[in-house]
């Protein structure tokens, strides 16, 4: 929020400078981003009368002009304004004057012939206006020449511009900001209070209907007649502008002001056309949430289709304004409006807040309801707001309608003990010395925030707070009331200390497994990757009550189609393969409500080689579905986890002879797989491209129940293996993994390893049958192996393999 420190000042006393005055604040918890000094926009520019004003002889619209500006002799200006004339006050720029708003310093030069000593300016080139039709010409009369202009204009200010805490809606208001320098300056408090009125609320032509409560607590709408639409005056125009607003007219400037002054939005709303749009002359107002598809045309001139969550204003049951947010085009106050309904109110800031984001519009009014108003100073607001718009734009208030759920009580009681205090906020430097925060400043500090202290007589050093109105939604704790002392104290009075015991951080045993994991994956060659855990809904994935995007309003099911959409995306942007992997958390849906979960995705494929591809004849060596698995394989050798793969056809997005689940020991660990050529075909992938899927709660556990992380060494031999092969014909019903778990059992300890080379179908082959031709390799540790030693347990692999699988011997 910018904040006037001219009008900061009317509200409270300000000794300190602007620079510390912002450092007061941004140590306090309002941080000051910028210090804005408006007078450095018009430094050297004087007021000036221009005595004499004739053609320019050599250029048809300029004019030389005579402008006094109380030196001893006129400057000579040349203009090119269609209003200069003589007889007028106006704004001079000097020579050496420089206007940073267009960037330019005023030097002495010639125009077209002519000398031109000066500048005559427009309020765009004071940075008053973003573009004007002429210079600036000064209503008043009998100006003293050569005096500065920046108090006329409003530009003896300077300009803090503030950022509060989400926590903290009463800083959203120049009475709260000054309440809140009153705390920490000990300044004097001048609230502009306005006087009360006490209008007809029955049997008049307007009434109110609102059958929710919780979304308006409260709604008033008064009616002024006969005001008077005319411009704002300079000191109000200068206000709203020092502010970021764009002065309009006095009806809605004085709108605007209260917003700024007290942080309560309220709208002017034309009273005839309010009468047109309901059809009645007697007018019914309410409140109501909008139905799907209804329409409503803004103040900015949007077309607007409606949501059932967004919030309405209606007038005869018709749409006028989205509450909390805009009003509407078709009731807005204009040049010829006479009467007017003011509308002040109360809505459910959850409301405003899902009303607001669902059409994608966010302005002043709704940033207050969102955060929360000020319930206590509803009624202050709105008469200090019908006492500004009669003093500006005249008309009397007639009558008003009320509908007011407001609880009755708006304060809150909070029990504070001294000694929770001090066991929170630790020592305090004193003059000479340390020690312990005093009652007397416990009590000096909430009683400037507004709070009255009640002490309990039977506890000793303790208090019961009750909390002002203002403050009703930040404070609400023990704990916040302890925050406050401490803010308010000053947070560099504290003493620094460490806890009197402390150790070094370290990892958990899960934590250090994780980061091997990573490492291990990016050891195999893929890169890992980061996406969000929210996604675009589908009908699989659970949507978010509350999304910040429509884009990311789900929660992810799986990982695999984050992957596959980032490997189409690095192909679409001739980035090559993605060959990559991602450690995140997965939703879904159960019985009991909502589950989730880690687990571990990746993505492979594309050309395995991508350099050096002259070598063979420009052709690509696509990644083969054994070189895929190998991957993982690999990655399961370096965790020393024996994985078994099964055939699987349950995940669409993979291919049906392709896919596999993974199993460790009786606990599925996931599924790998080739994506389906149909998916492959619309994203337009590659064909050679394989994903897979990890449970990381199973990982986890296996690599913890292993002591993965202690180093272990094992005995290497030092004698040569012995390599036998075996081939034969198996039914292809009979899977390559139980087959090497068969050759595994009955090979038993001389046998160190086995590995299929050769896999045939063709000629020669029994019908169901396939060649299978595997390597089997015998080692022992302490001596080289002999034939006898080695035939009868290759012959025990032979007969078992007959035995249990009825394979036909080649060899």
């Amino acid at each position: 929020m910018r904040i006037s420190l001219n009008w900061l000042r009317e509200l409270v006393d300000v000794t300190l400078s602007p620079e510390e005055l912002a450092k007061t604040l941004t140590v306090a918890g309002f941080e000051v981003e910028d210090i804005e000094d408006l007078g450095e926009k018009a430094n050297g520019v004087v007021v000036g009368k221009v005595i004499d004003c004739q053609p320019h002889p050599n250029a048809d619209k300029l004019r030389v002009t005579q402008v006094d500006v109380g030196k001893d002799a006129p400057l000579n200006i040349v203009c090119g304004a269609a209003n200069v004339k003589a007889d007028i006050y106006v704004p001079v720029a000097t020579l050496g004057t420089y206007l940073p708003t267009i960037d330019l310093k005023l030097r002495s030069t010639k125009l077209r012939g002519v000398r031109s000593e000066g500048m005559i300016c427009s309020l765009a080139e004071l940075g008053l206006e973003k573009q004007s039709e002429g210079i600036h010409i000064f209503p008043q009369e009998d100006l003293e020449l050569g005096t500065d202009i920046r108090p006329l204009l409003g530009l003896d200010d300077v300009i803090l511009d503030l950022t509060a805490t989400a926590n903290r809606a009463d800083a959203l208001s120049m009475v709260g900001v000054a309440r809140e320098v009153t705390a920490l300056t000990g300044g004097t408090l001048r609230l502009p209070l306005p006087p009360e009125f006490s209008l007809p609320t029955e049997n008049t032509s307007l009434s109110l209907d609102i059958p929710d409560s919780q979304a308006c607590p409260a709604y008033i709408g008064t009616v002024i007649e006969g005001v008077k639409i005319a411009p704002s005056p300079d000191w109000l125009q200068s206000r709203l502008s020092a502010a970021g607003v764009r002065p309009i007219n006095n009806i809605v400037d004085a709108t605007n002001y209260i917003l700024l002054e007290w942080g309560q939005p309220l709208h002017a709303f034309d009273r005839e056309r309010l009468q047109a749009v309901s059809g009645e002359k007697n007018l019914t107002i309410g409140v109501r949430f909008a139905k799907q598809g209804e329409k409503l045309t803004t103040l900015d001139g949007e077309e607007r289709t409606l949501e059932e969550k967004n919030l309405l204003i209606t007038a005869g049951d018709r749409p006028v304004a989205l509450a909390g947010v805009m009003g509407g085009e078709e009731t807005e106050v204009h040049q010829e409006t006479e009467n007017i309904v003011l509308e002040s109110a109360l809505f459910d800031s959850v409301a405003i807040r899902r009303s607001s984001r669902s059409i994608g519009l966010r302005t002043e009014a709704s940033s207050r309801y969102e955060r929360g108003v000020n319930q206590a100073e509803l009624i202050t607001a709105l008469n200090r707001a019908i006492d500004l718009i009669t003093k500006l734009g005249g008309g009397t208030p007639t009558n008003q309608a009320i509908a007011d759920a407001r609880p009755d009580n708006l304060s809150r009681s909070i029990e504070l003990r001294l000694e929770r205090v001090r066991q929170i906020l630790g020592s305090v430097k004193l003059e000479n010395r340390t020690g312990e925060i005093e009652t007397a400043d416990v009590e000096r500090i909430l009683t400037a925030l507004g709070c009255k202290l009640e002490k309990i007589e039977d506890k000793t050093d303790t208090w019961i707070v009750t909390v002002p109105p203002y403050r009703y939604r930040d404070l609400e704790r023990e704990i916040d009331l302890i925050e406050e002392v401490a803010r308010l104290y000053g947070y560099d009075n504290f003493c620094e200390k460490l806890p009197d015991q402390t150790e070094f951080g370290y990892l958990s045993l899960q934590e250090k497994i994780k980061r091997k994991l990573r490492e291990t994956f990016r050891a195999v060659g893929l890169t890992e990757i980061y996406h969000y855990s929210v996604v675009k809904p589908t009908a699989e994935e659970i949507v978010i009550s509350n999304p910040l995007l429509e884009d990311y309003s789900a929660l992810r099911t799986n990982l695999i189609s984050a992957l596959i959409d980032a490997f189409e995306y690095n192909q679409s942007q001739g980035n090559g393969a993605l060959n990559g992997f991602e450690i995140g958390r997965i939703f879904w849906k159960t019985e009991d409500g909502l589950a989730e979960a880690d687990v571990i995705g990746g993505i492979m494929g594309g050309d395995r080689l991508p350099f050096g591809r002259w070598t063979r004849g420009g052709k690509e060596s696509p990644m083969t579905w054994y070189e895929a698995k190998g991957i993982l394989e690999s990655v399961f050798a370096r965790l020393d986890l024996v994985v078994k793969y099964r055939a699987d056809k349950e995940d669409k997005r993979l291919h049906p002879g392709r896919t596999a689940s993974l199993w460790l020991g009786e606990k599925r660990l996931g599924i790998f797989g080739q994506l389906h050529p149909q998916l492959r075909q619309e994203k337009s992938l590659p064909d050679e491209v394989y994903a897979f899927e990890l449970n990381l709660d199973i990982l986890l556990e296996a690599l913890t129940a292993k002591q993965f992380m202690k180093p272990r060494f094992q005995v290497y031999s030092t004698y040569p293996a012995v390599e036998r092969d075996l081939a034969f014909f198996a039914a292809d019903k009979v899977s390559v993994g139980e087959i090497e778990a068969a050759i595994k059992k009955a090979g038993g300890a001389l046998l160190e390893g086995t590995e299929l080379f050769d896999r045939y179908l063709g000629e020669n082959v029994p019908e169901g049958q396939r060649s299978l031709a595997f390597s089997l390799y015998y080692r022992a540790s302490d001596r080289t192996l002999t034939d006898k030693e080695i035939e009868p347990v290759h012959q025990k692999i032979r007969d078992a393999l007959v035995e249990k699988f009825s394979v036909t011997l080649r060899s």
